[in-house]
């Protein structure tokens, strides 16, 4: 239609007329005069509106997805970040649980052997006083540590206090070249000495060298005078390696000590002796030798059957 004062006119005319209508419509209420009309009109164009609703639905559904997305990448973020923190704790727990089990066999094995411990936790390593196996303890003199104390955890001996400080204190590993102790072998009671090699396994020297040994045999700490650096009977390590003897006045054995000298965490430091020496009751167990597998054996019985088709024959 083109824009003419005929046009502007006409427009006026229906606008004036609807607002007219909208009036009538209000004062009438349910009995309005147009109620009739309007149903009508709905009768008429509710089927367009339907089609036209069911093709803007999607797009609007699409609009709502789009402007929801920013709200579920928000909680997928959060989702993800609470997931984080869930494995972080979940480490923390396993490594609280890891320390807990640590610390239950190192009571049990001070319990077993009477002794009366200091527990503290390493929080350094590396060389100290020209030593090339040592950790540093957060336990000192303030807590009743002195030189020359032994030191355990739960597999066996760890070492010896070499250094005391008032809030700190240096272990001497017992793989360190320079670290020597007592040792007892297990039932037989054979003497000897073992001396640390670094990364490699314990050199012990028996005093006898007719000692009957073999691979296996375990051996603990044979204990010093006044228990200082060491108490008698702690687990040192297993026999893998025997040397031949040649007719010398010792006879040397290697043996795997239980600790694992690079991965300490948790130690007891021995500020009590036992009253008497534990001798083997600190060792581990043994394990239960492995059980032979039962052979079943199976014997065929011929049927009777069988055996009158046979006899035919």
């Amino acid at each position: 239609m083109r824009d003419t004062r005929e046009s502007r006119l006409l427009l006026v005319l229906l606008i004036a007329i609807a607002f007219a209508l909208i009036t009538v419509d209000i004062r009438g209420g349910e009995e309005s005069p147009v109620d009739g009309a309007r149903q009508a009109a709905a009768r008429v164009f509710g089927p367009v509106e339907s089609g036209v609703a069911s093709a803007v639905d999607p797009i609007g559904n699409a609009i709502g997805a789009v402007r929801d997305s920013g709200e579920r990448h928000n909680r997928i973020t959060e989702l993800e970040r609470e997931n984080a923190a869930l494995k972080a704790r979940l480490g923390s727990d396993d490594r609280n649980r890891s320390r807990v089990r640590e610390l239950d066999e190192m009571l049990k094995k001070a319990g077993a052997g009477q002794y009366g411990i200091k527990g503290a936790e390493v929080i350094a390593i590396g060389a100290a006083q020209g030593f090339s196996w040592t950790v540093t303890i957060d336990a000192g003199s303030n807590d009743g540590i002195g030189r020359d104390m032994t030191v355990l955890n739960g597999d066996g001996l760890v070492g010896r206090v070499t250094t005391v400080g008032p809030n700190t204190a240096t272990v001497l590993l017992a793989n360190d070249p320079d670290f020597t102790v007592g040792t007892r072998l297990e039932n037989t009671g054979e003497l000897g000495f073992a001396t640390g090699q670094g990364d490699r396994a314990l050199r012990v020297q028996l005093l006898n060298g007719k000692a009957k040994v073999k691979k296996g045999d375990r051996l603990v700490t044979f204990g010093s005078r006044g228990a200082k650096p060491f108490v008698p009977g702690v687990p040192i390590g297993e026999i893998i390696r025997v040397d031949p003897a040649g007719g010398d006045l010792t006879r040397t054995v290697m043996v795997r000590p239980y600790v694992g000298f690079s991965r300490l965490d948790i130690v007891g430091i021995v500020v009590q002796p036992p009253r008497e020496d534990p001798r083997d009751m600190v060792l581990p167990p043994k394990p239960a030798p492995p059980q032979p597998t039962p052979t079943v054996t199976v014997t065929v019985t011929p049927s009777a059957d069988a055996v009158a088709d046979g006899t035919e024959q």
